[in-house]
């Protein structure tokens, strides 16, 4: 046998290279559907936080088995192609984090992740009791990326990067909402595991700006990023309507 082919047997979990103190508590996918810019801008958050994680693709994920999974404490699903993600994972794959979840793993699914995360067709991770999202309304007027002012439950209200992301109507808890009234925030429990989705980006780079007016400044926005990371991770709830 090759090393190639040895080595293209054996799943491989990639941990980030400035991870080396302590064994990484958060797993984050970057595999196929997700997007390269999503999973770059929730590293720099991770970083800057001081956040031990690991990257995972799509074939290494298939090949973990709930034991490993379940090895972490925050699974993270960023956005890019909900349908990519979910076709390019086995049906097993989505049990084992299914079970993972319902044995304590948190989950933390951001636009793409959240859809994933719901009643999806796409081989979804149905961790919201059948719930199946919708694009939010902006989508139904052609607008396809915005700047939307997002109202919290703790009484701030923040320009938070949207594109093609889901309201999370139907599912957990509203921890802050889109102008017209739908979750853009949730979070619930699913057995012994929390979830918190968002259909924003509040990681999103300044580099993502451009074209767009926000009145909040990035490093605002990534504030919160960070606040919704801590809290998946350590599975407390965030102030909810």
């Amino acid at each position: 046998m090759t090393i190639a082919a040895a080595l293209a047997m054996t799943p491989t979990v990639f941990t980030a290279c400035a991870v080396h103190a302590e064994r990484a508590s958060i797993l984050l996918f970057n595999g196929t559907g997700a997007s390269p810019a999503d999973v770059a801008a929730i590293e720099a958050i991770l970083h800057a936080n001081h956040l031990n994680y690991s990257r995972v693709n799509s074939p290494s994920l298939n090949g973990m088995g709930e034991e490993q999974i379940r090895q972490y404490r925050l699974l993270i699903v960023p956005g890019g192609n909900f349908v990519d993600i979910g076709n390019s994972l086995s049906a097993s794959t989505t049990t084992n984090i299914r079970n993972a979840v319902q044995s304590g793993l948190n989950y933390l699914g951001i636009c793409a992740g959240a859809f994933f995360a719901g009643n999806s067709p796409y081989n979804g991770l149905n961790l919201t009791s059948g719930a199946r999202f919708r694009f939010y309304s902006a989508e139904d007027r052609g607008i396809r990326k915005a700047a939307v002012p997002i109202a919290s439950a703790d009484g701030r209200t923040l320009d938070q990067y949207w594109e093609d992301g889901p309201q999370l109507t139907g599912w957990g808890d509203v921890v802050a909402k889109y102008p017209d009234g739908t979750p853009a925030v949730a979070e619930g429990r699913f057995g012994a595991g929390w979830v918190i989705l968002s259909g924003v980006h509040p990681e999103a780079a300044e580099n993502w700006r451009g074209g767009i007016n926000f009145i909040t400044p990035a490093e605002d926005d990534n504030a919160y990023a960070a606040t919704i990371i801590q809290a998946a991770r350590a599975g407390q709830p965030l102030p909810h309507y």
